[in-house]
């Protein structure tokens, strides 16, 4: 099991959309064959200011404003990644990644295969993903499970700023495509500590954000606060141990199986709707390594089966600490 690490060198107080322009930069300085592009990712700074400044700093060849036109920035960052380039494309929300879906499904997720090895496709998509910030439609998907079902991709999300320069650094370096989802709620949410120069977390392990003994929660993305948030509030009644998974694709089977056969009792935490959802893939993992360990069902806690609520009705589709902290008390006292 992997505990968060400690930066011990110099680092900067960072945002998570800060971390992430700061592992853009990182990389950009380092190695040339890195560039961004996007939908207004140049002059502009990007919708979210994750691309802020890297137009100065590296020009218009490194860092290229494209046409409203997912297909076309997939496509052509996939010929990029085969001519040998490491594109790093963004989607500016995950709902509007549709149109380019058949790109990354067809064609990158499948280059090593279809060329027998002699081809990879060193890419990395990003893409602000899930709901809380009132936008409108299309806006709020969480649809990792698309994406996590497709061999070929690995699927990373960040739920800390030094995770996410770390895994984002990671995910550039690594020679397949990675989905690179970022929870937009949490963008601005906290500061960490994020050091300045470059550095690793590698993508397929999970990380204990609360050691515990009576119930094994995974979690990922924005919903590992509210997660951690809940265990916090149970303290002294439930001794709950919190895994961010981090990776949803690899998934770290070893350390979901080792924390489940300490507790006995698991809980999947995510705001993707419930059905077809990577908790039931988790739970799976449970049945199949961990059966004899097993004390009760294993509880989920998602959002519903139905389209992405506006405005008002957020707060009642995505988990909360009170939502969480009932369903974890259903899955003890069973």
């Amino acid at each position: 099991m992997s505990q968060q690490a400690q930066p011990e060198q110099e680092t900067e107080n960072l945002t998570l959309v800060q971390a992430v322009r700061d592992g853009l930069y990182t990389e950009m300085q380092q190695d040339d064959d890195v560039l961004v592009m996007g939908e207004d990712v140049g002059r502009n700074g990007g919708v979210f200011r994750a691309t802020e400044g890297l137009y100065d700093e590296f020009g218009g060849d490194r860092v290229i404003d494209t046409p409203l036109a997912e297909s076309g920035i997939i496509g052509t960052a996939v010929g990029m990644a085969a001519y040998g380039l490491k594109p790093v494309p963004e989607i500016q929300f995950m709902g509007f990644i549709y149109p380019g879906f058949d790109q990354i499904v067809s064609h990158a997720a499948r280059m090593r295969t279809r060329s027998r090895g002699r081809f990879t496709c060193p890419m990395v998509i990003r893409a602000p993903y899930g709901g809380g910030i009132r936008a409108p439609e299309h806006h709020s998907e969480s649809t990792e499970a698309f994406f996590a079902h497709q061999p070929g991709l690995k699927v990373v999300i960040p739920s800390t700023p030094y995770d996410t320069k770390g895994l984002l650094t990671s995910a550039i370096r690594d020679p397949d495509p990675v989905m690179f989802l970022e929870p937009k709620l949490i963008y601005r949410a906290f500061r960490g500590d994020v050091p300045t120069e470059s550095y690793e977390v590698p993508i397929g392990e999970a990380a204990v954000r609360e050691e515990g003994s009576d119930i094994s929660v995974f979690t990922w993305g924005a919903m590992t606060r509210p997660t951690v948030e809940a265990a916090e509030q149970l303290e002294g009644e439930i001794d709950v141990e919190v895994v961010d998974l981090r990776t949803v694709s690899p998934l770290d089977e070893e350390t979901i199986v080792e924390s489940f056969k300490k507790t006995g009792r698991a809980a999947v935490v995510h705001e993707a709707p419930k059905s077809g959802g990577l908790g039931a893939e988790i739970s799976s993992i449970i049945q199949e390594e961990a059966l004899l360990y097993q004390e009760a069902p294993v509880e989920r806690i998602t959002g519903f089966d139905t389209p992405f609520p506006l405005y008002a009705l957020e707060d009642y589709y995505l988990p909360e600490p009170a939502r969480i902290k009932e369903g974890i008390r259903d899955a003890v006292n069973f």
